[in-house]
């Protein structure tokens, strides 16, 4: 007999039509995610070091920041930022609740990455699909960001 979970709604997000549904989001985090974890490692296994999480003194709170040298690094999930990259599609029940969250999404997106520029920051997006095929080539990223010189203050 399968486990049935109460949860508390707090009026956001609309009532799934399978409870399931309900129990799978609710196991959804906004830090220390997977791809966060192996971006992290595959840092460390390059012997980059040094940088602070989830950095909340900058626009955006950066998953990875490098705070002397001014370099922020995104792990965006390619459901809740959009990719560009691999498009996933958007849930069909409840679309025009899940149009507005993921737009909603993007502009905070952008609005942050321009905040962290003016500000002096370099800036690097790590896209989940881009990660999982290719992790060499988001290190390389980071490592040249943080090879720049300074944008200055």
């Amino acid at each position: 007999m399968a486990k049935v979970h109460s949860y508390l709604r707090d009026g956001r997000a609309p009532f799934p039509v399978d409870p399931r549904v309900s129990e799978q989001m609710s196991r959804i985090r906004g830090k220390n995610t997977k791809p966060e974890l192996a971006l992290r490692a595959a840092l460390t296994k390059a012997g980059i070091r040094g940088y602070r999480l989830n950095y909340a003194k900058v626009p955006g709170k950066p998953d990875v920041a490098f705070v002397g040298r001014k370099v922020a690094v995104f792990v965006h999930g390619c459901f809740w930022h959009c990719c560009p990259h691999c498009q996933p599609p958007r849930p069909k029940t409840h679309q025009d609740f899940w149009d507005e969250k993921l737009d909603r999404n993007v502009r905070r997106d952008r609005r942050n990455l321009r905040a962290l520029r003016k500000a002096g920051w370099r800036v690097v997006t790590a896209w989940e699909c881009r990660f999982r095929k290719n992790p060499d080539a988001v290190v390389r990223r980071v490592q040249r960001a943080l090879d720049a010189p300074h944008l200055g203050d």
